[in-house]
């Protein structure tokens, strides 16, 4: 039966195909054919078992594939050849990054994040859409290691975890003894205070333990499943 690619996933492995029947079926990476390259829009030639698509061959006319074969071949080129290519490092979650390109990309999003902090509303703006590229070479940096990109979760769950505590210190001193909080007694307020600096602690530890693991870890020789070595090596 043959199809179109709808979608695709890189860090599950997994996509949807739009079969020519209606019918959406879904698909994993291992049932590419050899030399396959995936791209939205792509057309395949696919054997269907119940809602799974398998033998997946992607077909050599469709526009998205040759896109796709031909993005693939620049990005392979780039990556394996040492240089540092803006665009893939911090806007593609595909393939994997070195340290020192990372350590780039790190330095880059910092520098504008510190500058446009200082804009009112425009500057809160561009840190959301900041989140985009500060997770790609993340997760692309844990690729290298040989890691799965869900690791880049963990400073997430450290900030979620350490803002619970914020706020629970600051519920705590309020609700267990208005009377002082409302007397600002110093006793509470260094009660409430230590356990904030607890939450931003565990913040700010969590965090820097995270980057320097993934910014100093080596690249794991060799390909992975990821794709090749950056450094060649």
């Amino acid at each position: 039966m043959r199809g179109e690619i709808l979608s695709y996933d890189d860090v599950s492995g997994t996509g949807l195909i739009s079969g020519d029947d209606s019918i959406r079926y879904g698909f994993a990476l291992s049932a590419i054919q050899a030399g396959g390259v995936i791209a939205t829009g792509a057309r395949v030639d696919f054997v269907p078992e119940g809602l799974e698509a398998t033998q997946i061959m992607v077909l050599a006319g469709s526009p998205a594939a040759a896109f796709g074969q031909a993005a693939s071949s620049a990005y392979t080129a780039r990556d394996t050849g040492g240089g540092y290519d803006f665009a893939s490092a911090m806007l593609s979650f595909n393939g994997r990054l070195r340290r020192q390109h990372f350590w780039i990309s790190w330095l880059i999003l910092l520098g504008v994040s510190v500058v446009t902090g200082w804009i009112p509303i425009i500057g809160g703006l561009i840190g959301l859409v900041l989140i985009w590229p500060n997770l790609a070479i993340s997760v692309k940096r844990l690729h290298d290691m040989g890691k799965t990109g869900w690791f880049v979760v963990i400073p997430w769950v450290a900030t979620i975890i350490g803002f619970i505590m914020i706020i629970s210190a600051v519920g705590m001193a309020i609700f267990t003894n208005p009377q002082a909080f409302e007397s600002e007694d110093p006793t509470v307020a260094l009660s409430m205070l230590g356990s904030m600096m607890g939450g931003f602690a565990v913040m700010g530890l969590v965090g820097l333990a995270f980057l320097l693991w993934i910014g100093i870890t080596d690249s794991q020789r060799g390909d992975n499943k990821f794709g090749p070595n950056p450094k060649g090596e």
